[in-house]
């Protein structure tokens, strides 16, 4: 198979690190792509959001597949076009991509689909919104309607801090556009998890839970992030609630979006918050997250490539993708200011100690534990022959081994290896759980 990946940051590294390992594929290509995802794919330079050039580029390369992984392009109408010239893509089209750009259609989805969220209120009039924040006058969630980089939702302790949220959004535009309508929501309590299924259309095949982090400091402190780190599987979880999953919202919403015209092919993201016995939607996206995703890939097993293709053509089989009973790590190591302002261009130390030849303690030790690690690129830039930070996410250090406990090890000792001017890295990732666990 010859494959397309759009996309070029930590979660379309994974990606092709996982494709590149596919019996099926012979030749894969990725738009723009970075250095760690050029070792291993050969660079389109197309943007991901320039939809016709790259269907221009997958009619002339004869490509088999393109997978999409950011959701701007997807929101874009990808899909359509891709399909309008008879060319296979894993993706949802337009239509069903508002699940995630329009978080107003998502609520909706689950209220037609009876899929269990928390009670909401829309607003495209701002004294309107002001209004039902102060009849409420509890904790609430205000979330920006549109696309906001992961960062349009605030979680408010009380009005005052709702009035600020609703005014940021949609007076002084913090988000853009995104925050032209607001959706104001109960607060819930639990745990929030994050569950992938790969989608055909009409059925789904589980890919797993995982627990991302936002917040960019330990505790869950400051503002939230695309994400500092995540960990996979939720141990405190078990089979039976994945089924539980599958059956009251995944399925459910298949059959919605089908009825309505709109079948939902590719990755559905399922936010959820867990508390003991009550399940919760809190939103929808249209892919794999990131960095759940590789943590992900660390424990995929099986043709990636081959269960995609299966998914995109509507013809889905249990047996195509199984997930290690491994537990997988993934540290992001972010620049420093992020996720505000921050510098561009800092050298960057280190990786070869992790993927080069060069021996060292950690390394054999890891090989000895059997434990797996790996670094994938999430801002990063060759400069003059060097490798430099252009990002605020600009590392993404994993680990995969057979308990929790070594996988965090692994991964922090990996991070701690690498080295660049203001470095960040969240010190808390899987904390709960491994308390959970003690």
């Amino acid at each position: 198979m010859r494959l397309l990946v759009v996309g070029k940051g930590g979660r379309e590294h994974a990606l092709c690190w996982r494709l590149n390992q596919s019996p099926s594929v012979w030749k894969l290509f990725c738009t723009v792509g970075n250095p760690g995802i050029n070792s291993l794919a050969t660079p389109v330079p197309i943007e991901p959001n320039d939809i016709r050039r790259l269907a221009d580029f997958a009619a002339q390369e004869r490509i088999d597949l393109t997978v999409v992984g950011p959701e701007e392009p997807l929101t874009l109408g990808i899909a359509d076009e891709f399909a309008a010239r008879g060319l296979a893509l894993l993706g949802p089209d337009r239509a069903a991509a508002q699940l995630e750009s329009s978080k107003s259609f998502a609520k909706q989805i689950m209220r037609e689909a009876g899929v269990p969220t928390a009670s909401f209120a829309v607003f495209d009039d701002v004294e309107q919104a002001r209004r039902h924040v102060r009849q409420l006058g509890a904790p609430m969630v205000v979330k920006a309607d549109g696309l906001a980089a992961g960062k349009g939702v605030t979680v408010c302790d009380g009005p005052e801090a709702a009035l600020r949220a609703t005014e940021d959004a949609m007076v002084r535009r913090v988000f853009g556009d995104a925050g032209r309508r607001v959706v104001i929501e109960e607060r819930l309590s639990g745990q929030e998890i994050s569950f992938f299924a790969l989608c055909d259309g009409a059925g789904a095949l589980p890919l797993g839970m995982a627990q991302d982090h936002k917040p960019v400091f330990d505790g869950d402190r400051g503002p939230n992030t695309g994400g500092m780190g995540a960990y996979s599987p939720v141990p405190q979880f078990d089979a039976a609630l994945e089924e539980r999953i599958m059956r009251e919202v995944v399925e459910p919403t298949l059959r919605v979006m089908a009825a309505r015209g709109t079948p939902f092919r590719g990755v559905l993201f399922v936010g959820l918050m867990v508390d003991g016995g009550r399940l919760n939607v809190l939103e929808y996206n249209v892919r794999f997250g990131d960095p759940e995703c590789e943590a992900l890939m660390m424990r995929l097993e099986g043709d990636l490539a081959q269960a995609l293709l299966a998914a995109a053509r509507g013809q889905l089989a249990p047996e195509h993708l199984r997930l290690s009973p491994k537990s997988a790590v993934s540290v992001v190591l972010a620049s420093g200011g992020y996720p505000g302002a921050y510098d561009k261009g800092l050298p960057i130390g280190g990786l070869q100690r992790i993927d080069g030849n060069e021996p060292s303690d950690a390394k054999i030790r890891w090989a000895v534990e059997q434990v797996r690690v790996k670094v994938f690129h999430a801002g990063t830039a060759s400069t003059q022959g060097r490798l430099v930070t252009d990002g605020g996410r600009v590392l993404v250090a994993c680990a995969m081994a057979s308990t929790l406990e070594r996988a965090v090890a692994a991964a922090y000792e990996a991070a701690d290896m690498i080295e660049f001017k203001g470095k960040h890295v969240r010190r808390d990732i899987a904390a709960k759980a491994l308390a959970g666990l003690a």
